[in-house]
C-alpha cells in the first residue's frame, strides 16, 4: 500500500485548553482541564467573515479527541481525510471538534454517570458554546453534528435521542446496540478475570456455593472487593493483557448503565460474581440504555433531525451489525428516516467510512 499523500490545501489544526465546572471533583479524579483540537478549513483563513457547519467526532473506547489528529501510517488522520474530501468537492467546508471525554476506566458513552462524570453535559453544555465563542460557527443546531465508532456512535445516536436540541444531524458507525449481543457474550470472561482478585484463594473440596454466592450482596450485583482490587490492580499497570482491557471495558459499561452511588464503588454489576447468574433487575438498567430500546419513547425527537445516518460491518467481532439492523428496523418502523449501510468488514480500522458519513453529514448541515 502507497504512503497516503495529502492533496490540496491541509486546513488547520487548532489545539486549545478548556476548563471545565462540570468535570471538576468527577468520581475518578479525571482531570478537569483538557485539550480541545479543532481543524479549520482552508476557506477559514480567506479573509472572510464566512461561517461554518460545525462536526464533532466522538471517538470510540480508549480513544481520546487529539488521537484522531494524529500521524496514521498507510492512510489519513481525520483532519487529512476532511481535508481531502473538501478538496474533492466530495463535501463543502466545516469545522471539526476533537473533544476529550476519556477516563481512568478507558472512555465513556457520552452519557452522564454519577460514577464517572457528567460528560453529556460537559459536552453540550460547556464544549459547544465554547466552540461557538472561539471560532466563526453557524452556532444552532441545525448545522451541528457529531459522528463516531463505536461507543461514539453509540453516543452519537443517544445524543439524537436525547440532546435533540443540541445536534441537527449525526452519523453512527457500529455503535454499541443489541446489548444482549454485544455485552453479555464477554461477562464470563470478565467473572474469570475478577475471580484472580478474590479476597482469599479457594481450596479444592466441598463449597458451600449459596452461601458464597449471597453473601456480601452479590445477590445484587454488589462488590465483594474484587472488583475494586482489579480496578487498582489495573491501574498500577503499564499494559493491560486482551482479558484485563475487556474486564475495564465492562466495568466501565456497569458504571455508566447502572451507577449508583451507594453501592461500591458507586455502580452495580448485572451478573452474580460468584454463579455468573443474571441479575434480572440489574440487567434492566442496562436493557433502558439500549438504543433498540429507546426508538419509540424519542421516536419525536429522532424524526426531528435533519440527517441520520447508521452503518456496521457484517463480520464485526462484537457482532454489532445484529443491533444495527434491529435499531435500523425499529427507526422504520417508528417513522423515523434514515441511512442505514452495511459492508464487508468487521469493527476495526474502517475509517474509511467517513468517506461515506462525512459528506451525508454536510449536505444536512450546509447552510
Amino acid at each position: 500500500m502507497a504512503i497516503k499523500r495529502p492533496k490540496g490545501p491541509a486546513g488547520t489544526v487548532v489545539v486549545l485548553e478548556h476548563t471545565s465546572t462540570i468535570l471538576k471533583g468527577n468520581p475518578l479524579g479525571d482531570p478537569h482541564v483538557r485539550k480541545l483540537a479543532a481543524w479549520l478549513p482552508p476557506q477559514y483563513d480567506a479573509g472572510t467573515k464566512q461561517r461554518f457547519p460545525v462536526i464533532y467526532d466522538l471517538v470510540g473506547f480508549t480513544g481520546t479527541g487529539l488521537s484522531h489528529t494524529n500521524w496514521k501510517p498507510f492512510s489519513e488522520n481525520v483532519p487529512e481525510r476532511v481535508a481531502r474530501l473538501v478538496h474533492e468537492k466530495k463535501m463543502g467546508p466545516a469545522i471539526v471538534v476533537f473533544p476529550d471525554c476519556f477516563t481512568a476506566f478507558g472512555g465513556n458513552q457520552y452519557v452522564n454517570s454519577s460514577a464517572i462524570g457528567h460528560y453529556a453535559d460537559y459536552l453540550t453544555r460547556e464544549i459547544i458554546p465554547f466552540v461557538d465563542r472561539e471560532f466563526r460557527t453557524l452556532a444552532s443546531r441545525e448545522h451541528r453534528g457529531c459522528f463516531g465508532k463505536s461507543s461514539g456512535g453509540y453516543g452519537s445516536i443517544i445524543h439524537a435521542m436525547k440532546y435533540t436540541r443540541y445536534w441537527g444531524a449525526i452519523a453512527d458507525h457500529s455503535g454499541d446496540s443489541y446489548f444482549d449481543f454485544v455485552y453479555w457474550h464477554d461477562w464470563p470472561n470478565t467473572l474469570n478475570t475478577l475471580e484472580k482478585h478474590r479476597a482469599a484463594k479457594r481450596a479444592a473440596g466441598a463449597w458451600d456455593v449459596k452461601k458464597a454466592s449471597t453473601a456480601r450482596g452479590l445477590a445484587d450485583g454488589l462488590d465483594d472487593g474484587r472488583i475494586r482490587r482489579f480496578i487498582d490492580h489495573a491501574w498500577k499497570k503499564e499494559k493491560l493483557s486482551g482479558a484485563e482491557g475487556h474486564s475495564m471495558m465492562n466495568l466501565c459499561m456497569a458504571a455508566t448503565y447502572d451507577p449508583d452511588p451507594r453501592a461500591p464503588n458507586g455502580f452495580r454489576v448485572p451478573f452474580n460474581l460468584e454463579t455468573g447468574e443474571v441479575i434480572p433487575k440489574r440487567w434492566a438498567k442496562w436493557q433502558a440504555n439500549d438504543p433498540i430500546n429507546l426508538v419509540k419513547r424519542y421516536r419525536d425527537n429522532l424524526k426531528a433531525m435533519r440527517g441520520i445516518y447508521i452503518d456496521c460491518g457484517w463480520n464485526d467481532q462484537y457482532h454489532i451489525q445484529y443491533g444495527t439492523r434491529i435499531l435500523s428496523k425499529r427507526l422504520a418502523e417508528a417513522g423515523v428516516k434514515h441511512v442505514y449501510e452495511e459492508f464487508p468488514d468487521t469493527h476495526s480500522d474502517i475509517d474509511y467510512r467517513m468517506d461515506v458519513s462525512l459528506p451525508f453529514l454536510y449536505q444536512a448541515l450546509k447552510p
